[in-house]
């Protein structure tokens, strides 16, 4: 059954409300985790919400984790890559892409990279399970490296730290709260949680995240969190913003529609 669409209105809560530029509007969406079927329903409800706005530029963010644990990567993948070719899209790397690119040449990382669903990754590029079950980790690698074309590790490589819009900051895990934005390290990026997730205070821009899972958004002051789970929960997220505005779009695989005001926590 197709995934029904919900759309959530988000309140802006700081004192002076972040916002994109004039003239712009942002989506931007969660992890994703290999479910294609959930993103497909979801490029559909932002396709349809920005028709139904007035004209913008209008600039598409995917938060990083494309790939690992749901049944479909390799389709996830080909897909953000045609709508790039048709949308303004943005690719940030989480955690997940960074653990594929380095599995490539280290075995050890491989090992790690398996635990957290990248066997799912692999079989979506037809290697099958027998295979994957019968190779030790070196012939598992060379598998891996064969079946996933270099075209989409490229495409992978070239996903961004980070992405900066107006007053938002886009990032796939969130940012270290003592240090400057353009001093942020990759590794804090792709894979923080704490001291980020309990930071009161200004972090310089009102970041917009994925990476921890919340079953809804997770709204707070200065920061807004988007894994919903698509994988755990089958919810996939996505934020529109534009001036001050702010507004979900879900899809998910429950067959709930509805529509809910979100505020933050102070």
């Amino acid at each position: 059954m197709l995934a029904k669409i919900r759309n959530i209105l988000a309140r802006p809560t700081a004192t002076k409300s972040p916002s994109v530029p004039a003239g712009e509007r942002v989506y931007a969406i969660g992890d994703v985790h290999g479910r294609i079927d959930l993103l497909e329903n979801l490029i559909q409800a932002i396709e349809a919400d920005d028709a139904g706005r007035r004209k913008a530029h209008t600039t598409v963010v995917m938060l990083g984790d494309l790939i690992d644990r749901g049944h479909d990567s390799a389709a996830v993948v080909a897909r953000a890559r045609e709508w790039s070719k048709h949308r303004e899209v943005e690719f940030i790397q989480g955690n997940h892409e960074e653990m594929l690119l380095v599995s490539r040449k280290k075995t050890e990382s491989l090992r790690g990279f398996l635990k957290f669903g990248g066997i799912e990754t692999i079989q979506s590029y037809g290697v099958d399970a027998e295979t994957i079950a019968a190779a030790d980790f070196e012939e598992l690698q060379r598998l891996m490296n064969e079946a996933i074309p270099q075209d989409d590790f490229d495409f992978i490589d070239s996903f961004k730290k980070m992405v900066r819009i107006g007053d938002y900051l886009f990032v796939h895990a969130g940012i270290r709260p003592s240090t400057p934005i353009e001093h942020q390290l990759g590794q804090d990026c792709r894979w923080i949680r704490e001291p980020f997730l309990s930071h009161k205070g200004d972090f310089g821009a009102f970041v917009i995240h994925g990476h921890t899972i919340t079953e809804e958004p997770d709204v707070c002051a200065n920061r807004i969190g988007i894994d919903t789970g698509a994988f755990v929960h089958g919810t996939l997220t996505a934020i529109g913003l534009e001036g001050t505005d702010r507004w979900f779009l879900q899809t998910n695989d429950r067959g709930q529609q509805e529509t809910l005001e979100a505020s933050a926590a102070a």
